[in-house]
């Protein structure tokens, strides 16, 4: 094992151990000692430089490979945590997305990541590496959103499944976030990391929207992008919640669903929450069949979504804490005297509405459609981020770059 050991910057030597042929005399095969592919992958563990998983043991030959896929220099810092002193350059991100399982081809993907995830601004106005939300108790993780030709030439994955295992680049991508976390930013369980119990997403959490089955245009377009540019947009999330909606006949029957689950009591760590809805493609053409169109669901979920002021007094929410702005019993501590969520009177019941506006709704297409199911994916805040291109309230969006096509 050779190369600097340091955390987020770890090479080895080519690993080749000369060559033999077998079977065929004209072909020419290149033999790897399992023993010391074994010592360079326990290396890796005892140095905490993995997720839990096994890594890829990076060569200064491979690194090149990934170096040569995009126009960057390799000392370009392309993430910071001012508060932490720490940074990520555009070497070691290729040094993690190896240790990821990556192919070369996938690097301009992790660098379009990092490079909306330095534009990605919650509520306070500061960047979600500067707030500190990456260490936060609630667990909050990265998931991103592919668009555009890449998923295709890339093969990620957009139906069955999206949430699940089996794709390579859904699974190394978004692993790579985590490895970057872990080794160039220090953010490790029991040390910086300070989530309560986290969630499965930490080890991967990147999909595609499935842009063939969906009758409305793609978030990229949304955005102000072109149909054929490709890009990833970026959010924070806490959780992922199914929505069985199998037999549903009306837009009405779905979206009472998916309201009811964005506005549960649980969800009301803040005043105000917001949220992806990944719709499957079957309740997307149930949707746009009756004339319902993703601003017409953003602002359905804007009006439906909410708590009536006994659930909240029941969850012991009915305060409004002093720093945060997180609900709180009305008699706590923290709580400001005299303040609480707003209400109205909505058929002789008060209710709270959770999201502020229909800007608080992001809305995908993806998965199969097999089974009427979608998901509502709690967000950690709304995003305010430009996108560079389109107006209003989007996620944080950058556009894939592929050296030598057209993404």
């Amino acid at each position: 094992m050779t190369g600097d050991t340091t955390a987020g910057d770890t090479t080895a030597g080519d690993t080749t151990a000369g060559d033999a042929t077998a079977g065929d005399a004209t072909a020419v095969d290149t033999l790897i000692d399992h023993r010391q592919v074994r010592r360079a992958i326990e290396h890796y563990y005892e140095q905490g430089f993995t997720d839990g998983l096994p890594v890829v043991p990076p060569t200064e030959s491979y690194l090149a490979e990934f170096l040569a896929q995009v126009d960057r220099s390799p000392d370009e810092v392309v993430a910071t945590m001012p508060h932490l002193n720490r940074q990520c350059t555009v070497r070691v991100a290729a040094i993690n997305s190896i240790m990821a399982g990556c192919l070369p081809e996938y690097f301009p993907v992790v660098v379009a990541i990092l490079d909306a995830l330095r534009v990605d601004v919650g509520a306070r106005g500061a960047t979600r590496f500067s707030s500190g939300l990456w260490q936060s108790t609630t667990g909050t993780v990265p998931i991103t959103v592919v668009n555009g030709p890449v998923r295709l030439r890339l093969g990620f994955n957009c139906q069955g499944n999206i949430f699940g295992p089996g794709f390579r680049p859904n699974a190394t991508i978004g692993r790579t976030l985590r490895l970057i976390a872990l080794n160039a930013l220090g953010l490790k369980p029991h040390v910086l990391d300070q989530s309560t119990q986290g969630t499965p997403a930490k080890y991967t959490c990147c999909v595609a929207e499935n842009e063939e089955e969906s009758p409305w245009e793609p978030l990229s377009v949304e955005a102000g992008y072109g149909p054929d540019a490709s890009t990833v947009s970026f959010m924070m999330m806490r959780s992922t919640m199914h929505i069985e909606a199998r037999s549903a006949t009306r837009p009405e029957h779905l979206l009472n669903d998916v309201a009811n689950s964005v506005g549960r009591t649980g969800v009301l760590y803040s005043e105000k929450t917001a949220c992806l809805v990944v719709v499957s493609p079957e309740h997307a053409q149930l949707l746009a069949s009756q004339g319902w169109g993703k601003n017409d669901v953003k602002e359905y979920l804007a009006a439906n979504a909410q708590c009536t002021r006994e659930a909240l007094e029941r969850a012991g929410k009915t305060g409004i804490s002093r720093d945060m702005h997180w609900l709180v019993p009305s008699d706590h501590p923290d709580a400001l005297a005299g303040e609480e969520p707003h209400f109205e009177l909505r058929g002789g019941t008060e209710v709270h509405h959770v999201l502020s506006s229909p800007d608080d709704v992001v809305v995908i297409v993806a998965g199969a459609a097999n089974a009427g199911v979608s998901t509502v994916v709690e967000l950690m805040g709304g995003s305010s981020a430009p996108s560079g291109r389109g107006g209003g309230r989007v996620p944080a969006m950058s556009e894939i770059l592929l050296r030598g096509a057209s993404a």
